[in-house]
């Protein structure tokens, strides 16, 4: 495990899932078809928010 975080990559990846998470945790998820839409996919690529992890929405 101490290979894995003596990496100088380690700390970017870490850093990028932190952020993406944080983002997608405050943003509102956007209606379908919108460029924000497609923007958000991407953010909770990043943020790995996949499965069952990702927002079902409100209702």
């Amino acid at each position: 495990m101490e290979a894995l975080t003596d990496s100088p990559w380690f700390d970017l990846i870490a850093s990028v899932v932190m952020l993406a998470s944080a983002i997608a945790a405050v943003t509102p998820t956007p209606k379908e078809g919108s460029i924000l839409a497609k923007l958000y996919r991407l953010i909770d690529w990043a943020a790995l928010n996949v499965g069952k992890a990702k927002d079902k929405g409100a209702g």
